[in-house]
């Protein structure tokens, strides 16, 4: 099947979110009341998404339908959707994550 070319990247943007949300498709597919190949179809672009669901959706993943359907990937949006994954992380996590960010930020510094 061909890929949905009415919204270009959603498919790619509804995976992130669902990931971020930590939910598996099956876990999506139950709470959203729809067969799990239909996510895995709207994931890969092979199947259309409705209005109705795009709401859903964004309701779930607790995304703005705006981010789900901008076909720009922009900075701002990558940099909340880091912001909600690191959220969910254990403080020990969340710090060693930081000490990584800023020798990634050291290091581009000396270039």
């Amino acid at each position: 099947m061909p890929k949905d070319k009415d919204l270009p990247g959603i498919g790619q943007r509804l995976r992130e979110a669902r990931d971020a949300a930590g939910l598996s498709q099956g876990q999506a597919a139950k709470i959203l009341d729809m067969h799990r190949p239909a996510i895995t179809e709207i994931e890969n672009e092979t199947r259309k998404v409705s209005a109705g669901e795009l709401k859903k959706f964004s309701e779930l993943y607790q995304v703005s339908i705006e981010w789900l359907t901008d076909d720009n990937f922009k900075a701002d949006n990558k940099i909340r959707l880091a912001a909600r994954k690191l959220a969910g992380l254990k403080e020990a996590d969340l710090n060693t994550v930081m000490r990584i960010i800023d020798s990634f930020r050291k290091s581009g510094a000396s270039q």
